[in-house]
């Protein structure tokens, strides 16, 4: 959104969220975690509500310690090695080099030089795909996509998500199955053809106290006490 704003003149709420496949109602949030940034991000009232960065608003420098850019940098690294488009960690980099003050872009080039992250065998998994769940999860949104279990057998799935996980050299998705209605664990690289439903539900409440505890139990059909 930052990036549409920067390139001047004014966008309507319906253009942002069209450019950036997303909700009105984000693209509101949006403007507003901007405003609180310290961006001028100005807005005109009425049904055609517009947005546009004030003329002459200046970009607030990145207020990082060493150890955050150590924790960016190793954790794009460590997103490199689940994600295809290496050009997408690349880029992240790039820009972060651009934006920092100077000892810190030493530190985020020693941390980049002295991280590696192995490749992990069949795990690979897609940021498209990790946006469209990140998305609907934050908005209270559904998701269906394409899915092929363990056995090859081929299904379609409508899902409430709810987090994803690395696990085991593997990103999982839990979500609640509304058509089995019950919640399920599904693995991100078998995702295919996902796509946001539109409208926005009343979440069911995940029915443990984490994820981990849900896993080492079960699914929470064991007894309390036994993992």
């Amino acid at each position: 959104m930052l990036t549409l704003l920067q390139s001047g003149g004014e966008w309507t709420a319906a253009e942002l969220a069209g450019r950036l496949g997303t909700s009105v109602r984000t693209v509101r949030r949006d403007a507003r975690r901007l405003r609180r940034l310290g961006y001028t991000v100005e807005a005109r009232p009425g049904p055609g509500s517009a947005y546009r960065l004030s003329p002459g608003t200046r970009i607030p420098p990145l207020l990082f310690t060493a150890d955050e850019i150590t924790a960016l940098v190793a954790g794009l690294h460590l997103i490199r090695a689940f994600l295809p488009e290496e050009a997408v960690a690349s880029s992240a980099l790039l820009k972060l080099d651009q934006v920092l003050p100077r000892p810190l872009r030493r530190r985020a080039a020693a941390t980049d030089l002295a991280t590696e992250v192995l490749q992990q065998p069949g795990a690979v998994v897609s940021a498209a795909t990790v946006g469209v769940i990140a998305d609907a999860v934050a908005e209270d949104g559904r998701v269906r996509f394409h899915y092929t279990d363990q056995h090859g057998r081929a299904s379609t799935r409508l899902v409430e998500p709810y987090r994803h996980f690395l696990r085991a050299g593997h990103w999982y998705l839990v979500a609640f199955d509304v058509d089995r209605d019950d919640w399920r664990t599904f693995r991100l690289d078998r995702i295919t053809d996902i796509s946001r439903v539109a409208g926005t539900y009343r979440p069911h409440t995940f029915p443990d106290e984490s994820i981990e505890h849900w896993l080492t139990t079960d699914f929470g059909r064991a007894p309390r006490g036994v993992a």
